[in-house]
């Protein structure tokens, strides 16, 4: 079977800025496939010209054996997009949101009336149909954009930053809808976020866009597995070429790189984040930013005990460590230098 999305060298310029520097990539039928990036690396751009939102600037796309450029009709009725804007119609129940945009797509009658339960039912929003969007909260706004986005049962469905600002519960409500649509429906979906336990949770494979490039593209497993061990990121009161060199050496290192500019810690991050304290057990007094160092390790925990081992027997302190164990935020970390979040 031929994949539902096969993108060729998308390109967005909007004067001498490029959005997105020739991106490739391939989905399958039935396939959930993950777009992982931080804000600003080029996910919604690119789904902006999947979707015909955009017209790529070079490159194009099949999607369902259709030209993006050449057939964008047929493109559109295949597609279906949940962009991270709201777009509905506060003073209108989500009902008669799903009404208008299943009339767009050309829907009447009894078949309107059994897309707009069959959405409803799938967002879990039944109950509250006929309330007006104003008194949603956020979380079930966002369901009901969800909602909109599949009212022409489309056969690849566009999900950009779908849980960004939802409480818990939506958020859960999300991933149990994007679940069924793929195990029941066997619905294909594309699905950016900057949340990499989303995208572990949710997709197959992923791709991993920074400044318009996609980076990395495999498996899940495989993209955890190609990091092995884990990264710890240290900050330290001095650093040389002599340092550099003895911690490369040790037996549960594999590597060290210098990062720049080093990075303030940050919280809320799939790390470990560990700030010296005084012999009194308070936090010591600040100190301005030194070198960072990224440390590829086997063994993150062995790793952490020599380095610490070896920067105590030359006496130089540690401002920040963080430990980042195989994940994809960690994979990101090595690829980059620098976080998902940042």
């Amino acid at each position: 079977m031929p994949p539902i999305l096969e993108a060729e060298g998308l390109v967005k310029r909007y004067g001498e800025h490029v959005a997105v520097d020739g991106i490739s990539f391939a989905v399958e039928e039935g396939e959930v496939f993950g777009l992982l990036g931080p804000n600003g690396a080029g996910k919604t751009t690119t789904i902006s010209m999947l979707t015909s939102v955009l017209e790529p600037t070079d490159g194009t796309a099949r999607i369902g054996g259709h030209d993006l450029r050449a057939e964008p009709t047929e493109v559109k009725r295949i597609n279906g997009l949940v962009p991270q804007d709201l777009a509905l119609y506060p003073t209108l129940s989500a009902r008669a949101n799903l009404q208008f945009f299943g009339r767009i797509y050309g829907l009447r009658g009894r078949e309107l009336r059994e897309r707009v339960d069959d959405v409803l039912e799938i967002v879990a929003l039944t109950d509250r149909a006929n309330e007006p969007i104003e008194k949603y909260s956020g979380g079930m706004k966002r369901r009901v954009n969800i909602a909109a986005g599949l009212v022409h049962q489309p056969r690849l469905l566009f999900l950009d930053e779908p849980t960004v600002g939802v409480d818990p519960q939506s958020r859960n409500h999300i991933f149990e809808s994007v679940l069924k649509l793929n195990r029941e429906r066997r619905m294909s979906i594309i699905y950016t976020s900057h949340y990499m336990e989303e995208v572990e949770l949710l997709c197959t494979r992923a791709a991993i866009v920074d400044e318009g490039r996609i980076i990395a593209l495999d498996t899940i497993r495989n993209l955890i597995a190609m990091l092995g061990g884990g990264v710890i990121q240290m900050g330290l009161e001095r650093l040389d070429d002599e340092m550099l060199a003895a911690m490369r050496a040790l037996p549960a290192v594999t590597a060290v790189t210098l990062v720049a500019p080093p990075p303030s810690p940050t919280a809320g991050v799939a790390a470990a984040a560990i700030a010296p304290t005084s012999d009194e057990g308070g936090p010591v007094d600040a100190k301005p930013a030194g070198p960072v160092v990224k440390i590829e390790t086997r063994r993150s925990q062995d790793a952490l005990v020599q380095v610490v081992g070896y920067l105590n027997e030359r006496d130089v302190g540690f401002t920040s460590i963080e430990i980042f164990e195989p994940n994809l935020e960690s994979v990101f970390l090595h690829l980059t230098g620098k976080k998902l979040r940042e």
